[in-house]
């Protein structure tokens, strides 16, 4: 069994560290996620990012719940995705000590929460509502490990400005389906792709649905102070 990697809290040069004064460092040993969804985004982040995971879909259709007037879009996000988590964290047959991942992804909008889209024609609207203005991505993360009940979770927030889009681009681009399953109707790196004018601040994964080095730091985190 590989022993956990250590690091000093303080370091004075030439004197070796204190055993004692050594600990976890989160950034080594990594660890396997079960992710609570079966979104395929996420997949490909965690399976680029070299994660190991396997799927355990919560089975939460989020697009069914709404938030109360008294939630904010950060709350919001956070608690879909803990809610995912716990779901599947609640599921029996899952290895001892698992870290299981929920997560969940929004555009925020002059103040409104755009989710997936309902159909080709609430695609269209969003599309719409977010050309040539700048919107936020937020993107939440609930991590929990089933051996100690710890968790953590967070939001990540990220900037995206769009363009002039004409009609027609846009009847073009819902008529192909891609918006299906995709917060704000759209997928940042196709529409880069595509030649939309899209600029943004924040990280590129987390828009996509996962912010991975948070996301690995946290889980890290977790994993390390296992029993």
């Amino acid at each position: 069994m590989r022993s956990k990697a250590t690091k000093p809290r303080t370091k004075t040069p030439g004197i070796p560290p204190d055993p004692a004064q050594l600990e976890p460092d989160p950034t080594d040993n990594p660890v396997h996620l079960t992710l609570a969804s079966q979104s395929p985004r996420r997949r490909q982040l965690l399976t680029e990012a070299g994660i190991a995971h396997d799927v355990r879909p919560s089975g939460i259709d989020d697009g069914r719940l709404t938030p109360g007037d008294r939630c904010t879009p950060s709350e919001w996000v956070m608690a879909l995705a803990l809610l995912k988590a716990a779901a599947t964290a609640r599921r029996s047959g899952l290895e001892p000590g698992t870290i299981v991942l929920g997560a969940d992804t929004v555009c925020v909008n002059e103040g409104q929460i755009l989710g997936q889209p309902a159909d080709e024609r609430d695609a269209r609207r969003m599309i719409r509502a977010m050309a040539n203005a700048t919107h936020d991505v937020l993107t939440g993360v609930a991590l929990i490990c089933t051996a100690t009940n710890r968790r953590s979770v967070f939001v990540d927030r990220s900037v995206v400005t769009v363009g002039e889009i004409t009609d027609e681009q846009i009847a073009d681009y819902t008529q192909t389906g891609r918006w299906r399953g995709k917060a704000g109707a759209y997928n940042i790196a196709e529409r880069l792709e595509a030649g939309w004018p899209i600029g943004f601040g924040g990280a590129m994964d987390s828009i996509m649905g996962l912010p991975v080095d948070r996301t690995r730091e946290a889980a890290n985190n977790l994993a390390a102070l296992r029993a």
